[in-house]
């Protein structure tokens, strides 16, 4: 699934590429669930002649301000795409959604896994509003950090990828951040030190800029996989440390980096950079088979 870094991208080039201004001629819907609350027809008339005024993230949603009373809101979920495509593009397999421009360009939402959804709705906040705080925000501190892991009881790994705890992390970023930080993904929120909770803020905040700088991070090949636009593959898979490598060397102790299952997700860690808590039990901890398909 893209996180923010990969939905960071995607909304910097509709930005560059002028999408801003544009207006919504018309439009065609090929899979009408991507539509997550509004039948066909009503999504087509409410975004029909709308101009698109701004373009921004939100965790790991893109938000399109549109004139009028409504929001679009679209979520990439597993493998959905948004990208611009010329005045000559003909439709594609996998294309779930596809806006004609008053320039001529096409908004084309691309979904194999046909998971995405778009939001079209008068009351945005009430989807963002339950998202925890931006952590490359200005208001995103060390001691907000603390304040929120210190309330709760719960292990690092599924807290992080709680987006109503912090908005925009995913799978590959929580496995980097806790390497950087040297903490183990099975360690209670509650049990860190004011040292370690600096460490954590700031490698969240290193991997995710770094993954934003990079373009995100692009694993594998085929159409399940992150693509900012086509062929428009995200750089950061060759800055990963830890995250798909397991049975290679740790890039700083040389431990043979281990896979294991937290809350039902492939983890990577170095059993030695990130030491487990001794009263974790050990089947909790034990390295697991291959890595499946998927994350």
């Amino acid at each position: 699934m893209p996180e923010l870094p990969e939905v960071q991208t995607v909304v910097d080039q509709l930005i560059a590429r002028n999408l801003a201004g544009d207006t919504i001629i018309s439009g065609r819907v090929f899979w009408k669930k991507t539509l997550a609350e509004l039948s066909m027809p009503q999504f087509l008339h409410h975004v029909k002649n709308t101009t698109i005024e701004d373009i921004r993230r939100r965790g790991k949603f893109i938000v399109l301000e549109i004139s009028g009373p409504h929001t679009l809101l679209i979520h990439l979920r597993m493998t959905g795409r948004l990208y611009l495509a010329g005045p000559d593009h003909l439709p594609q397999k996998h294309e779930q959604v596809v806006l004609e421009l008053q320039s001529g360009k096409h908004l084309v939402f691309y979904d194999p896994r046909k998971f995405g959804r778009f939001y079209l709705t008068p009351a945005p906040e009430k989807k963002l509003r339950h998202l925890g705080p931006e952590p490359l925000s200005t208001g995103f501190t060390t001691k907000v950090l603390a304040r929120r892991l210190n309330a709760r009881k719960r292990m690092l790994k599924p807290l992080l990828l709680d987006q109503r705890f912090i908005a925009g992390l995913g799978n590959i970023y929580v496995d980097e951040a806790l390497w950087h930080s040297r903490l183990h993904p099975l360690r209670r929120s509650h049990t860190l030190t004011p040292r370690e909770i600096a460490a954590l803020y700031r490698c969240i905040r290193k991997v995710l800029r770094q993954g934003v700088q990079n373009g995100g991070t692009t694993l594998g090949q085929g159409g399940a996989t992150f693509y900012a636009a086509p062929g428009a593959k995200g750089r950061n898979r060759r800055a990963l440390k830890v995250f798909r490598k397991a049975g290679q060397p740790c890039p700083r102790c040389k431990t043979i980096i281990e896979r294991l299952l937290v809350g039902r997700r492939s983890t990577f860690i170095c059993c030695r950079c990130q030491p487990a808590d001794p009263k974790i039990p050990r089947r909790q901890i034990h390295p697991t088979g291959p890595v499946p398909h998927g994350r």
